[in-house]
């Protein structure tokens, strides 16, 4: 049986109609997850098939992106990208190099049509696992970055439409991995000690990192922050 299969899509900008693969779902256990979510697989990686790219106009969409698009947001993403695009077909087999060809696209047409900041954010973080994938360190790190940044506004702005513990955690891991200690500590010890939270696996998991933080910088002879020296996890 072929690991791929194929879907037929609409797209919302251009209206028209074309085929993507997608991995079958028996396919799609993962053999190693990390800490912030990014999932390893045996045979073939299902996320290099989330993003949809027409190939008629590019646009480069995810099921997350809105249903339809107004006529000023078409007209900004042909003004930006789709007067420029020329035909390219995704709908295939794709090499890591696709699929961040395919993040890329998908990325800025969500920047152009003013998508919400829990799409962008998402985007991000999987252009930084698939840098993570190549073990680019340093294009990781930066996109770590950009999605901690667009993960605090939707935290912020948007914390009715999303799982505010599993975001609240993101925002703790992600500053842990780009060494901000201190503000990741802040993030899980708020999920630690917040009795409203009943999320057992977050709370768990923000001890686990809590814990590893106080060992890093207990090893390091770094200073504790306040948090670490009041109480313990």
């Amino acid at each position: 049986m072929e690991p791929l299969f194929q879907i037929k899509v609409k797209c919302i900008c251009c209206e028209s109609s074309f085929q993507t693969s997608r991995v079958r779902p028996s396919l799609k256990k993962a053999i190693k997850t990390d800490s912030d979510f990014c999932s390893y697989f045996k045979d073939i990686n299902p996320d290099f098939y989330v993003v949809r790219v027409c190939p008629y106009c590019g646009f480069a969409s995810t099921e997350n992106f809105r249903e339809h698009l107004v006529d000023k947001q078409k007209k900004a993403y042909y003004d930006k990208m789709g007067n420029h695009w020329k035909h390219r077909d995704y709908g295939g087999v794709r090499t890591e190099a696709d699929a961040m060809e395919c993040y890329k696209l998908s990325l800025l047409t969500a920047q152009t049509v003013g998508e919400k900041d829990r799409v962008v954010s998402g985007l991000l973080h999987h252009i930084a696992w698939l840098y993570r994938y190549e073990g680019n360190t340093t294009q990781e790190n930066r996109f770590l970055g950009f999605a901690l940044g667009a993960y605090i506004n939707v935290f912020e702005k948007e914390t009715e439409s999303l799982s505010n513990t599993r975001l609240m955690f993101l925002i703790g891991e992600l500053n842990r991995r780009l060494g901000n200690f201190n503000e990741a500590v802040k993030w899980f010890s708020r999920i630690i000690h917040d009795r409203s939270i009943t999320d057992a696996a977050m709370i768990r998991a923000s001890r686990e990192q809590w814990q590893n933080i106080r060992e890093e910088m207990t090893g390091n002879g770094t200073e504790l922050p306040e948090e670490m020296q009041i109480s313990g996890a």
